[in-house]
């Protein structure tokens, strides 16, 4: 029998774990049964295939199939006198293993260094994950927010063609429409500073609304061939009021309910770091409204 589980015995076999991992292309981990067996503690093929059917029953009860995380193979093997054998074998996922770990022998220190083992590897890649799930919404966000600036952009130019002279009050009343008050009222009411400008500190959901107000405030104003600026301020007025109703009628939250997010200052700055790149990501076009 094994000795009992020394810190010596964990380091070893979390080591010899480690040496024996895998990584696709893709940069999935694997392991392959017969290689951590004798890690695990199994002399015997058969005695390990015992504890590997017991992992396979622990996973099927949640309704899933094994076969996601065990997948059979046949592996070419030397026999004796030159000859080649076929040998079956195992490819176990990171879960696989763990699973294998929590349903092997407790009484073999192997196991309760694998137990720990491979609870410190699920948690590290869960915490990876949602590291990476947060950078992906990060540059979502960072994407929209670019795409209404160059909306505004497309904005401004219609309101200019229209004979908006007063750009303050035809984005003030696109706001109105959407927001049913004031952009200053807006301000105060979800605790923004004055100078600071609210798309910037506006979550995904705020912005979308945002950029298809923009975009058919846009698209009224060139299809309708407005040339008044009275006319344009109403139309903004009136496209902002459309998709406040589309939002009412979805059952979404109003956009002066959304709470400001970081900065997108803050955020590119945190998706640069996380990068590890000095890539300019806050080469965006001049600021509009």
């Amino acid at each position: 029998m094994s000795d009992p589980l020394s810190s010596d015995t964990l380091h070893q076999a979390m080591s010899t774990l480690d040496q024996a991992r895998r990584q696709t292309e893709d940069g999935v981990e694997y392991w392959f049964a017969r290689e951590i067996q004798p890690i695990l503690g199994y002399a015997k093929w058969q005695d390990f295939q015992h504890a590997i059917e017991r992992a396979k029953a622990a996973y099927a009860q949640s309704g899933n199939a094994p076969s996601d995380h065990f997948m059979d193979i046949h592996k070419q093997i030397r026999a004796g006198k030159g000859a080649r054998g076929t040998q079956t074998d195992i490819v176990l996922s990171r879960y696989a293993c763990y699973l294998i770990a929590m349903n092997g022998d407790p009484r073999k220190p192997e196991i309760a260094a694998a137990q720990a083992y491979f609870t410190i590897q699920t948690r590290r890649m869960e915490v990876q994950d949602a590291a990476l799930a947060e950078l992906a919404e990060d540059i979502r966000r960072i994407a929209l927010r670019d795409k209404v600036t160059e909306g505004n952009k497309a904005l401004n130019e219609a309101a200019h063609n229209a004979g908006v002279k007063r750009f303050g009050a035809f984005h003030d009343a696109g706001y109105r429409g959407l927001y049913g008050m004031s952009m200053a009222d807006i301000k105060i009411f979800k605790h923004i500073h004055q100078d600071d400008d609210l798309l910037d500190v506006a979550g995904f959901d705020e912005l979308a609304a945002n950029a298809f107000r923009i975009s058919q405030a846009t698209q009224k104003i060139n299809n309708d061939g407005i040339k008044n600026e009275r006319r344009a301020i109403d139309a903004h007025e009136e496209v902002g009021r459309i998709v406040r109703d589309a939002i009412t009628q979805a059952g979404g939250a109003m956009p002066e309910n959304l709470l400001p997010e970081a900065p997108i200052k803050e955020i590119k700055k945190r998706v640069r770091l996380k990068l590890g790149s000095e890539r300019r990501l806050d080469k965006s076009p001049r600021k509009q409204p």
